[in-house]
Protein backbone atom coordinates (compact mmCIF):
# COMPACT_ATOMS: atom_id res chain seq x y z
CA UNK A 1 0.00 0.00 0.00
CA UNK A 2 3.14 2.41 0.70
CA UNK A 3 4.78 1.55 -2.42
CA UNK A 4 1.55 1.91 -4.50
CA UNK A 5 1.10 6.05 -2.95
CA UNK A 6 5.07 6.48 -3.38
CA UNK A 7 4.99 6.12 -7.54
CA UNK A 8 3.56 8.73 -9.46
CA UNK A 9 0.67 8.00 -12.12
CA UNK A 10 1.36 9.84 -15.60
CA UNK A 11 -2.19 10.76 -17.77
CA UNK A 12 -1.24 11.04 -22.00
CA UNK A 13 -1.46 14.76 -23.07
CA UNK A 14 -4.45 14.94 -26.18
CA UNK A 15 -4.57 18.67 -26.38
CA UNK A 16 -1.57 20.03 -27.61
CA UNK A 17 -1.78 17.98 -30.27
CA UNK A 18 -5.29 18.78 -31.05
CA UNK A 19 -4.02 22.55 -31.02
CA UNK A 20 -1.27 21.56 -33.42
CA UNK A 21 -3.83 19.60 -35.79
CA UNK A 22 -6.22 22.60 -35.42
CA UNK A 23 -3.31 24.72 -36.09
CA UNK A 24 -2.36 23.02 -39.14
CA UNK A 25 -5.54 22.83 -40.64
CA UNK A 26 -5.77 26.54 -40.27
CA UNK A 27 -2.96 27.07 -42.24
CA UNK A 28 -3.77 24.62 -45.04
CA UNK A 29 -7.58 26.41 -44.82
CA UNK A 30 -5.40 29.92 -45.40
CA UNK A 31 -3.10 28.64 -47.89
CA UNK A 32 -6.26 27.19 -49.76
CA UNK A 33 -8.16 30.95 -49.49
CA UNK A 34 -5.07 32.29 -50.57
CA UNK A 35 -4.61 30.10 -53.86
CA UNK A 36 -8.72 30.11 -54.35
CA UNK A 37 -8.34 34.27 -54.25
CA UNK A 38 -5.32 33.92 -56.86
CA UNK A 39 -7.02 32.37 -58.94
CA UNK A 40 -9.96 34.22 -58.78
CA UNK A 41 -7.87 37.25 -59.62
CA UNK A 42 -6.29 35.38 -62.59
CA UNK A 43 -10.04 34.32 -63.67
CA UNK A 44 -10.90 38.06 -63.53
CA UNK A 45 -8.25 39.19 -65.24
CA UNK A 46 -8.30 37.03 -68.14
CA UNK A 47 -12.26 37.84 -68.50
CA UNK A 48 -11.31 40.99 -68.35
CA UNK A 49 -8.77 40.48 -71.32
CA UNK A 50 -11.54 38.58 -73.58
CA UNK A 51 -14.34 41.30 -73.28
CA UNK A 52 -11.66 43.66 -74.43
CA UNK A 53 -10.72 41.03 -77.23
CA UNK A 54 -14.79 40.47 -77.73
CA UNK A 55 -15.34 44.16 -78.05
CA UNK A 56 -12.48 44.21 -80.71
CA UNK A 57 -14.52 41.42 -82.67
CA UNK A 58 -18.11 42.96 -82.20
CA UNK A 59 -16.36 46.30 -83.94
CA UNK A 60 -14.78 44.27 -86.38
CA UNK A 61 -18.20 42.29 -87.19
CA UNK A 62 -19.64 45.61 -87.66
CA UNK A 63 -17.31 47.41 -90.02
CA UNK A 64 -17.50 43.64 -91.92
CA UNK A 65 -21.27 44.06 -91.90
CA UNK A 66 -21.03 47.66 -93.59
CA UNK A 67 -18.52 46.15 -96.02
CA UNK A 68 -20.67 43.50 -96.96
CA UNK A 69 -24.05 46.05 -97.47
CA UNK A 70 -21.95 48.33 -99.46
CA UNK A 71 -20.75 45.25 -101.60
CA UNK A 72 -24.08 44.21 -102.00
CA UNK A 73 -25.41 47.63 -102.99
CA UNK A 74 -22.50 47.49 -105.57
CA UNK A 75 -23.12 43.84 -106.54
CA UNK A 76 -27.43 45.30 -107.21
CA UNK A 77 -25.63 47.71 -109.37
CA UNK A 78 -23.48 45.19 -111.15
CA UNK A 79 -27.18 42.92 -111.46
CA UNK A 80 -28.66 45.78 -112.82
CA UNK A 81 -25.94 46.56 -115.22
CA UNK A 82 -26.07 42.68 -116.59
CA UNK A 83 -29.80 42.77 -116.93
CA UNK A 84 -30.18 44.44 -119.54
CA UNK A 85 -27.01 42.18 -121.48
CA UNK A 86 -29.15 39.07 -119.67
CA UNK A 87 -32.69 39.71 -121.72
CA UNK A 88 -30.74 40.66 -124.44
CA UNK A 89 -29.28 36.38 -124.10
CA UNK A 90 -32.64 35.39 -122.70
CA UNK A 91 -33.59 34.80 -126.42
CA UNK A 92 -30.85 33.67 -127.98
CA UNK A 93 -30.91 31.09 -125.29
CA UNK A 94 -33.91 29.96 -125.65
CA UNK A 95 -33.56 29.73 -129.26
CA UNK A 96 -30.47 27.65 -128.53
CA UNK A 97 -32.43 25.47 -126.45
CA UNK A 98 -35.07 24.65 -129.02
CA UNK A 99 -32.88 24.21 -131.79
CA UNK A 100 -30.59 21.42 -128.76
CA UNK A 101 -34.05 19.71 -128.05
CA UNK A 102 -34.35 19.69 -132.21
CA UNK A 103 -30.75 17.85 -132.06
CA UNK A 104 -32.00 15.13 -129.53
CA UNK A 105 -34.82 13.99 -131.54
CA UNK A 106 -34.08 15.02 -135.25
CA UNK A 107 -30.53 14.15 -135.94
CA UNK A 108 -31.20 14.78 -139.70
CA UNK A 109 -31.14 18.40 -138.49
CA UNK A 110 -28.20 18.91 -136.83
CA UNK A 111 -26.16 20.64 -139.47
CA UNK A 112 -28.69 23.04 -139.78
CA UNK A 113 -29.54 23.74 -136.15
CA UNK A 114 -25.55 24.00 -136.05
CA UNK A 115 -25.84 26.79 -138.57
CA UNK A 116 -28.31 28.49 -136.59
CA UNK A 117 -26.75 28.66 -133.66
CA UNK A 118 -23.97 30.14 -135.12
CA UNK A 119 -25.87 32.53 -136.89
CA UNK A 120 -27.86 33.44 -133.73
CA UNK A 121 -24.05 33.87 -132.17
CA UNK A 122 -23.30 36.03 -134.80
CA UNK A 123 -26.97 37.90 -134.34
CA UNK A 124 -26.17 38.50 -130.79
CA UNK A 125 -22.52 39.64 -131.40
CA UNK A 126 -23.99 42.17 -134.06
CA UNK A 127 -26.96 42.95 -131.47
CA UNK A 128 -23.90 43.87 -128.84
CA UNK A 129 -22.53 46.23 -131.62
CA UNK A 130 -25.92 47.92 -132.28
CA UNK A 131 -26.15 48.16 -128.60
CA UNK A 132 -23.01 50.20 -128.78
CA UNK A 133 -23.63 52.09 -131.83
CA UNK A 134 -26.67 53.32 -130.28
CA UNK A 135 -24.97 54.41 -126.85
CA UNK A 136 -22.91 56.53 -129.68
CA UNK A 137 -26.24 58.15 -131.44
CA UNK A 138 -27.49 58.86 -128.23
CA UNK A 139 -24.78 60.48 -126.83
CA UNK A 140 -24.96 62.46 -129.83
CA UNK A 141 -28.36 63.26 -129.66
CA UNK A 142 -27.93 64.69 -126.61
CA UNK A 143 -25.38 67.09 -127.87
CA UNK A 144 -27.53 67.49 -130.73
CA UNK A 145 -30.34 67.87 -128.28
CA UNK A 146 -28.16 70.81 -126.48
CA UNK A 147 -27.40 72.32 -129.62
CA UNK A 148 -31.49 72.54 -130.37
CA UNK A 149 -31.93 74.48 -127.00
CA UNK A 150 -29.28 77.08 -127.77
CA UNK A 151 -30.98 77.67 -130.59
CA UNK A 152 -34.60 77.69 -129.26
CA UNK A 153 -33.06 79.72 -126.55
CA UNK A 154 -32.30 81.76 -129.32
CA UNK A 155 -35.65 81.86 -131.62
CA UNK A 156 -37.35 82.66 -128.60
CA UNK A 157 -35.61 85.47 -128.11
CA UNK A 158 -35.98 87.23 -131.61
CA UNK A 159 -39.45 85.73 -131.11
CA UNK A 160 -40.29 87.68 -127.79
CA UNK A 161 -38.79 90.26 -129.75
CA UNK A 162 -40.72 90.13 -132.71
CA UNK A 163 -43.85 89.82 -130.61
CA UNK A 164 -44.09 93.97 -130.44
CA UNK A 165 -43.79 93.99 -134.18
CA UNK A 166 -46.65 91.29 -134.58
CA UNK A 167 -49.12 93.40 -132.18
CA UNK A 168 -48.60 96.28 -134.52
CA UNK A 169 -49.25 94.11 -137.78
CA UNK A 170 -52.03 92.27 -135.59
CA UNK A 171 -53.78 95.96 -134.81
CA UNK A 172 -53.49 96.65 -138.85
CA UNK A 173 -54.85 93.75 -139.87
CA UNK A 174 -57.89 93.86 -137.53
CA UNK A 175 -58.42 97.56 -139.21
CA UNK A 176 -58.13 95.53 -142.63
CA UNK A 177 -60.36 93.34 -141.51
CA UNK A 178 -63.06 95.76 -140.48
CA UNK A 179 -62.56 97.31 -143.56
CA UNK A 180 -62.70 94.17 -145.84
CA UNK A 181 -66.15 93.18 -143.84
CA UNK A 182 -67.65 96.66 -144.66
CA UNK A 183 -66.75 96.23 -147.87
CA UNK A 184 -68.47 92.55 -148.36
CA UNK A 185 -71.60 93.82 -146.48
CA UNK A 186 -71.20 96.50 -149.07
CA UNK A 187 -70.96 93.58 -152.08
CA UNK A 188 -73.65 90.92 -150.32
CA UNK A 189 -75.99 94.08 -149.63
CA UNK A 190 -75.29 95.62 -153.77
CA UNK A 191 -76.06 91.77 -154.53
CA UNK A 192 -79.38 92.06 -153.02
CA UNK A 193 -80.51 94.60 -154.45
CA UNK A 194 -79.88 93.51 -157.95
CA UNK A 195 -81.55 90.19 -156.91
CA UNK A 196 -84.64 92.22 -155.73
CA UNK A 197 -84.61 94.03 -158.87
CA UNK A 198 -83.68 90.91 -160.97
CA UNK A 199 -86.91 88.91 -159.27
CA UNK A 200 -89.02 92.43 -160.04
CA UNK A 201 -88.36 91.79 -163.59
CA UNK A 202 -89.14 88.05 -163.74
CA UNK A 203 -92.52 88.81 -161.87
CA UNK A 204 -92.93 91.53 -164.58
CA UNK A 205 -91.95 89.25 -167.34
CA UNK A 206 -93.51 86.27 -166.48
CA UNK A 207 -96.66 87.52 -165.02
CA UNK A 208 -98.62 87.19 -162.29
CA UNK A 209 -99.25 82.98 -162.33
CA UNK A 210 -99.57 80.66 -159.11
CA UNK A 211 -97.18 77.90 -160.72
CA UNK A 212 -94.13 81.05 -160.49
CA UNK A 213 -93.94 82.58 -157.39
CA UNK A 214 -90.97 83.70 -154.66
CA UNK A 215 -90.21 82.14 -151.84
CA UNK A 216 -87.31 84.40 -149.43
CA UNK A 217 -84.64 84.78 -152.14
CA UNK A 218 -85.71 82.30 -154.59
CA UNK A 219 -87.83 82.21 -157.45
CA UNK A 220 -89.54 78.93 -157.96
CA UNK A 221 -91.36 77.46 -160.63
CA UNK A 222 -92.99 74.38 -160.49
CA UNK A 223 -92.07 71.36 -162.43
CA UNK A 224 -95.37 71.35 -164.19
CA UNK A 225 -94.14 74.53 -165.83
CA UNK A 226 -91.31 73.20 -167.12
CA UNK A 227 -91.76 69.08 -167.31
CA UNK A 228 -94.17 66.62 -167.71
CA UNK A 229 -94.06 64.10 -165.08
CA UNK A 230 -91.52 62.30 -163.99
CA UNK A 231 -89.17 63.59 -167.40
CA UNK A 232 -86.39 66.02 -167.33
CA UNK A 233 -86.75 67.18 -170.84
CA UNK A 234 -88.30 70.90 -170.86
CA UNK A 235 -91.87 71.18 -173.30
CA UNK A 236 -92.86 73.68 -175.43
CA UNK A 237 -94.35 75.87 -172.27
CA UNK A 238 -91.26 75.46 -170.63
CA UNK A 239 -89.31 76.80 -173.89
CA UNK A 240 -90.87 79.58 -173.40
CA UNK A 241 -90.71 80.93 -170.08
CA UNK A 242 -87.22 79.87 -169.79
CA UNK A 243 -86.73 82.09 -173.05
CA UNK A 244 -88.19 84.92 -171.02
CA UNK A 245 -85.90 84.03 -167.85
CA UNK A 246 -82.76 84.22 -170.25
CA UNK A 247 -83.63 87.60 -171.25
CA UNK A 248 -83.91 88.82 -168.03
CA UNK A 249 -80.34 86.88 -166.81
CA UNK A 250 -78.80 89.00 -170.06
CA UNK A 251 -80.27 92.47 -168.70
CA UNK A 252 -79.31 91.62 -165.21
CA UNK A 253 -75.70 90.53 -166.48
CA UNK A 254 -75.23 94.41 -168.26
CA UNK A 255 -75.92 95.99 -164.68
CA UNK A 256 -73.83 94.19 -162.55
CA UNK A 257 -70.40 95.30 -162.51
CA UNK A 258 -68.13 92.26 -163.48
CA UNK A 259 -66.03 92.60 -159.85
CA UNK A 260 -68.92 91.11 -158.15
CA UNK A 261 -68.58 87.54 -158.50
CA UNK A 262 -72.17 86.18 -158.48
CA UNK A 263 -73.94 82.68 -159.51
CA UNK A 264 -77.40 81.60 -160.70
CA UNK A 265 -78.12 78.35 -158.67
CA UNK A 266 -80.71 76.27 -160.07
CA UNK A 267 -82.34 73.95 -157.83
CA UNK A 268 -84.58 71.06 -158.45
CA UNK A 269 -86.80 69.08 -156.44
CA UNK A 270 -89.56 66.38 -156.01
CA UNK A 271 -92.05 64.91 -154.07
CA UNK A 272 -91.87 61.61 -152.09
CA UNK A 273 -93.83 59.77 -154.18
CA UNK A 274 -91.33 57.26 -155.51
CA UNK A 275 -90.56 57.15 -159.08
CA UNK A 276 -92.76 54.54 -161.68
CA UNK A 277 -94.00 54.21 -165.06
CA UNK A 278 -91.86 55.82 -168.08
CA UNK A 279 -89.68 57.24 -165.98
CA UNK A 280 -87.20 54.05 -165.31
CA UNK A 281 -84.40 55.68 -166.27
CA UNK A 282 -83.92 57.43 -163.35
CA UNK A 283 -83.32 55.24 -159.65
CA UNK A 284 -85.14 57.91 -157.46
CA UNK A 285 -86.30 60.94 -157.25
CA UNK A 286 -82.80 62.60 -156.22
CA UNK A 287 -81.52 61.54 -159.91
CA UNK A 288 -85.02 63.13 -161.15
CA UNK A 289 -84.02 66.58 -159.60
CA UNK A 290 -80.68 66.65 -160.33
CA UNK A 291 -81.02 65.77 -164.15
CA UNK A 292 -83.96 68.79 -164.37
CA UNK A 293 -81.77 71.24 -162.88
CA UNK A 294 -79.05 70.13 -165.48
CA UNK A 295 -81.29 70.76 -167.95
CA UNK A 296 -82.37 73.96 -166.69
CA UNK A 297 -78.43 75.10 -166.81
CA UNK A 298 -77.98 73.64 -170.30
CA UNK A 299 -80.74 75.33 -171.98
CA UNK A 300 -79.87 79.03 -170.02
CA UNK A 301 -76.09 78.33 -171.16
CA UNK A 302 -77.26 77.46 -175.00
CA UNK A 303 -79.42 81.12 -175.12
CA UNK A 304 -76.12 82.71 -174.06
CA UNK A 305 -75.49 82.76 -170.48
CA UNK A 306 -71.90 82.04 -169.56
CA UNK A 307 -71.90 78.82 -167.89
CA UNK A 308 -69.93 80.19 -164.96
CA UNK A 309 -72.55 82.20 -163.51
CA UNK A 310 -74.54 78.64 -163.87
CA UNK A 311 -74.86 76.30 -161.48
CA UNK A 312 -77.01 72.94 -161.05
CA UNK A 313 -77.77 71.09 -157.50
CA UNK A 314 -80.55 68.03 -156.95
CA UNK A 315 -82.03 67.90 -153.81
CA UNK A 316 -84.91 64.99 -154.33
CA UNK A 317 -87.92 65.00 -151.62
CA UNK A 318 -85.21 65.74 -149.02
CA UNK A 319 -86.20 69.37 -148.78
CA UNK A 320 -90.25 69.82 -149.19
CA UNK A 321 -92.00 73.26 -148.85
CA UNK A 322 -95.25 71.39 -147.54
CA UNK A 323 -95.02 68.99 -145.00
CA UNK A 324 -98.30 67.51 -146.14
CA UNK A 325 -99.50 64.26 -148.41
CA UNK A 326 -102.35 65.77 -149.94
CA UNK A 327 -102.11 66.39 -153.78
CA UNK A 328 -101.77 70.70 -153.27
CA UNK A 329 -98.99 70.03 -150.91
CA UNK A 330 -97.24 67.76 -153.22
CA UNK A 331 -97.14 69.94 -156.07
CA UNK A 332 -95.42 72.58 -154.26
CA UNK A 333 -92.90 70.38 -153.94
CA UNK A 334 -92.07 69.71 -157.03
CA UNK A 335 -90.42 72.53 -158.07
CA UNK A 336 -87.51 74.25 -159.78
CA UNK A 337 -85.38 77.08 -157.72
CA UNK A 338 -83.48 79.89 -159.12
CA UNK A 339 -80.88 81.33 -156.45
CA UNK A 340 -78.73 84.39 -157.18
CA UNK A 341 -76.27 84.04 -154.91
CA UNK A 342 -72.34 85.17 -154.51
CA UNK A 343 -69.67 82.75 -155.36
Amino acid sequence: MAVARGRRISRPEYWPAFVDVLTNLLLVFIFLLSIFALVQFLLSRDISGRDTVLQRLNAQIAELTEMLALEKASKGEMTDNLSTLQASLTTAESERDRLKGLLSSQSDAAGAAGDRIAALTNDLNAEKQTSQRALSQVELLNQQLAALRRQIAALESALNASEDKDKESQASIADLGKRLNVALAQRVQELSRYRSDFFGRLREILGDRPDIRIVGDRFVFQSEVLFDTGSDQIGTQGDVELDKLATAIQELIKEIPPDIPWVLQVNGHTDKRPITGTAGRFKNNWELSAARAVAVVRYLADKGIPPEHLAAAGFGEFQPLEAGDSDEQLAKNRRIELKLTER
